[in-house]
């Protein structure tokens, strides 16, 4: 089975909260992009349940009611059973009794009220789809991180499969990890993931006894699945290791050449603006992270020097610190970056806080003192009025549409001419006894004009410094 082929599709139910810290319109934004996520899963979202709270630390996450609410979507309980049942008193078995006697008189049940107002059409409406859609959502999304317990005690009260923000973009990982080196970094983050939510079963008894007189525990199966968890996290990290020396190893090679990095948030574009910058058969998706694995191309037409673009794996909200930490290596391409672009969808009204996302993410790999140009990605999706108003708001920024040829040749020219800012014009004289220079200079360097004589060539050329010493002293040593 292919693992990138989606799933058949299940029906979910999305469950926000909305801290004092979190507007409404935070709220409404972040469940958009969690659904955006569920839909990427091959899930279909079919409601949402929504609670203001005051801490996101309870047991259930919601209040009794808004869980019965939930239930109603799932066909659960509503209620969440309790671990142990609690044994009543005599004396509080007969009061019960007494009470459900009174409830259940004739003459304590309340009379209707016939001057009620009537439900209006469209809450009757409401209601009905209400009840058509009643049972039908088979898994539970919440938008935050979610303890075990919290888990257990929503399954319970759901009756379904309770899954959490960082669950879900984790799937994704899963299922868009193409290269070895994206498949080890995202199973690393999946089972530290996994390791703390871990379910004690009914093999959940000692494996062993202990020593004479049965005394002492043995390993119980939980134990000793988190220790395996462990092991293999710890073999995962050394194959990775290995690779990653491999990476540093061709990063190395290229460090003499100019390298630009795509960066930002997930869907933004980076990969349609890489393909149309580099011509190359990058993956375009018009979904959540389809890009994972770091892409290296040069820019084409190709300059000289060679210019080199990366496409790095997008950012999200609340991305995990563990999957952070995972793509540490692939995020080092935007660390050892000439520069970096970042992009956004501009037709966004979100982009501003998808920008800071960006920032923040790339600090916590300390990329933070690399140079960078905004790129205001998807201008055909603004009237004239929207795309004033972000030109005066960003005034350095770069505004273009991947599907305009001038926009990409504006942007081609502003890379060149950013790197050009740095380098010099010199003339280098290359005797024809030192094999191999000139290629290397064509290479290196731009070549603006040459001359030659008996004795070899003169080249007049365009580069950084560093550059052009390094030929010098090649040219002494010979």
């Amino acid at each position: 089975m292919d693992k990138n082929a989606p799933v058949v599709s299940k029906s979910a139910v999305l469950v926000g909260i909305q801290l004092p810290k979190v507007n409404t319109q935070e709220l409404e934004s972040s469940l958009q992009e969690l659904a955006r996520l569920v839909t990427t899963l091959g899930y279909s979202v079919v409601g949402q349940v929504t609670q203001k709270r005051s801490s996101d630390r309870s047991a259930s996450i919601l209040g009794e009611g808004k869980l019965k609410e939930l239930a109603e979507w799932t066909g659960g309980p509503g209620k969440i059973a309790a671990v142990f049942e609690r044994k009543l008193s005599k004396a509080a078995l007969k009061w019960k009794s007494e009470e459900n006697n009174d409830e259940n008189d004739p003459v304590a049940e309340e009379e209707p009220d016939n001057d009620s107002p009537r439900l209006a059409a469209e809450d009757l409406e409401q209601s009905r789809l209400l009840d058509e859609m009643k049972g039908a959502a088979q898994i539970v999304i919440v938008d935050t991180d979610l303890s075990p317990s919290q888990i257990r005690n929503l399954e319970s009260a759901s009756g379904v499969t309770v899954l959490d923000r960082t669950g879900v973009i984790i799937e994704i990982f899963s299922r868009h990890a193409r290269t070895r080196a994206a498949r080890l970094q995202v199973e690393i983050a999946r089972l530290t993931y996994v390791a703390p939510r871990i379910r004690e079963t009914s093999g959940g008894e000692d494996r062993q006894g202990g020593g004479v007189g049965g005394k002492g525990a043995g390993e119980s199966s939980l134990e000793l699945d988190r220790r395996r968890i462990r092991d293999r996290i710890k073999e995962l990290k050394t194959e990775l290791a290995s690779i990653g020396n491999e990476h540093q190893t061709r990063r190395a090679r290229r460090e003499q050449e100019i390298c630009v990095a795509l960066v930002g948030y997930t869907n933004a574009g980076k990969s349609s603006l890489m393909r149309a910058l580099t011509g190359s058969e990058v993956l375009v998706a018009d979904q959540l992270f389809a890009t994972l694995d770091t892409t290296i191309r040069p820019l084409y037409p190709e300059t000289r020097p060679k210019v080199l673009m990366s496409d790095t794996v997008g950012f999200i909200k609340k991305l995990p610190h563990d999957l952070v930490a995972s793509f540490k290596s692939t995020l080092d391409e935007a660390l050892n970056a000439s520069l970096l672009l970042f992009v956004v969808d501009a037709s966004d009204p979100s982009f501003r806080s998808q920008l800071e996302v960006t920032q923040n993410v790339l600090a916590e790999v300390g990329a933070t003192d690399v140079p960078r140009l905004l790129i205001l990605n998807k201008r055909d999706r603004l009237d004239d009025e929207q795309a004033l108003a972000l030109k005066a708001e960003f005034p350095e920024a770069v505004m273009i549409s991947t599907r305009d040829q001038s926009d990409l040749s504006r942007l081609r020219s502003k890379i060149l001419s950013y790197f050009e800012s740095s380098m010099i014009d010199e003339d280098i004289f290359v005797p024809f006894t030192a094999q191999g220079v000139i290629g290397e200079i064509r290479a290196k360097m731009r070549v603006l004009g040459e001359s030659y004589d008996g004795n070899g060539a003169t080249l007049k050329v365009r580069a950084a410094p560093e550059i052009i010493a390094q030929i010098r002293k090649r040219l002494v040593e010979e």
